[in-house]
């Protein structure tokens, strides 16, 4: 029972630590429309790229989570495949269209009214992969962890699990 209490505390955690993530990466767009709002600038908020650029900024966030995943554990097989889908569901889905939505608001004087609906989405949907991310990444994490502590176990040798792994770095010969 003590470790479905530490597993639900552990997803707690993670969710708080993501969504206070999300906030403090729109936390300087909530400080441009408070200025908007109180210039009366109020219903240009939509018409302009900063949902585009929050966006991007949690796409790439999204995009880097999911590398994490794929460096943390060499050991995926299939799910490889998963996580190479879901940065390219990102890249098509939330960088591509949040990009080109930027450089068009930048760019034209003239803003179609579709823009005011489909900023908010593009917003919504980074969101939600970057939470997704974040849930995989931390997945992965306690998995390899498992699979760590299963090995100590193997070997008898309680303390494997604390000893840094030792990171080789090739000389550079005068050579080269």
């Amino acid at each position: 029972m003590g470790d479905k209490h530490s597993s639900e505390q552990s997803s707690l955690n993670t969710m708080f630590g993501t969504y206070a993530d999300v906030l403090f990466v729109l936390f300087p767009f909530l400080v441009i429309f408070m200025q908007r709002l109180w210039v009366g600038e109020l219903e240009d908020v939509l018409l302009r790229p900063d949902l585009s650029i929050a966006a991007a900024i949690l796409g790439g966030l999204a995009i880097g989570k999911f590398v994490l995943g794929l460096v943390v554990n060499r050991e995926l097989g299939a799910h490889k495949e998963r996580i190479v889908f879901f940065i390219a569901l990102t890249l098509f889905l939330v960088l591509g269209p949040s990009i080109i939505m930027i450089l068009s608001l930048v760019g034209s004087s003239d803003v179609p009214g579709f823009v005011a609906f489909l900023q908010p989405v593009l917003l919504i949907v980074s969101i939600s992969l970057y939470t997704t991310a974040i849930s995989i990444s931390n997945m992965l994490s306690r998995s390899r962890g498992a699979s760590e502590a299963m090995d100590v176990d193997e070997n008898h040798d309680p303390q494997a699990a604390s000893k840094p792994t030792a990171l080789v770095i090739p000389r550079r010969t005068s050579g080269s």
